[in-house]
C-alpha cells in the first residue's frame, strides 16, 4: 500500500488493518506520534490526515492511503519549527510532554479551521486530548499566541 507521510511517499507490505500509529512508529520509524490509551480517547497518537485531526491508534494503515498524513515530525521546514510548535515551547505548554505532538497536532487542525478562537472553541477543539501533568492553562495561552501570530501574518 502507499502511504503519504509528510509529503513523502512510501511503499509499504504491512497488513492493511494494521493501526497507522503501529506503521508510522515501526516502519517509518517516525516516533514522534505517541502510543496513550490505544481507544482513541487520550490524544497522544494524533496525526493530520488530509488536515483534520485524527487518532492514528484507532486509524487503519489502509484508511490513510490515498490521503496525505501529517505527523510531529512534518509540520517543521528547513530546521524552523512550525508557529505552533514555537507558541508551545515559548509557553512552556508541556511538563512531562508525551502528549505534547498530539496537542500541537491537534491545535495545528484546529487553526486551520478557526484561526482566531474563543477559549470555549480552543477547549472544544482540543478536546480528547489529555495532559496528566495538568498544564492546561499554559497550553490554552500557546494556543492563543499561535493563533495571534498567525493573524500578525495574515495582515
Amino acid at each position: 500500500m502507499d502511504l503519504t507521510v509528510n509529503g513523502e511517499r512510501h511503499n509499504l507490505q504491512v497488513d492493511r488493518e494494521r493501526s497507522l500509529l503501529s506503521v508510522l512508529r515501526n516502519e517509518l520509524e517516525l516516533t514522534g506520534t505517541k502510543y496513550g490509551c490505544g481507544e482513541g480517547n487520550c490524544g497522544a497518537c494524533t496525526v493530520l490526515i488530509d488536515g483534520e485531526p485524527s487518532q492514528s491508534c484507532i486509524t487503519s494503515a489502509s484508511a490513510a492511503a490515498g490521503r496525505e498524513v501529517t505527523t510531529i515530525e512534518g509540520l517543521e521546514r528547513d530546521g524552523e519549527l512550525h508557529p505552533v510548535q514555537q507558541a508551545f515551547a515559548e509557553h512552556s505548554a508541556f511538563q512531562c510532554g508525551y502528549c505534547t505532538p498530539g496537542f500541537i497536532i491537534s491545535t495545528v487542525g484546529l487553526l486551520s479551521r478557526k484561526p482566531d478562537p474563543t477559549d470555549a472553541e480552543i477547549r472544544s477543539g482540543l478536546n480528547g486530548n489529555i495532559c496528566r501533568c495538568g498544564a492546561y492553562t499554559r497550553i490554552i495561552r500557546a494556543v492563543k499566541s499561535a493563533a495571534a501570530g498567525a493573524e500578525g501574518n495574515a495582515k
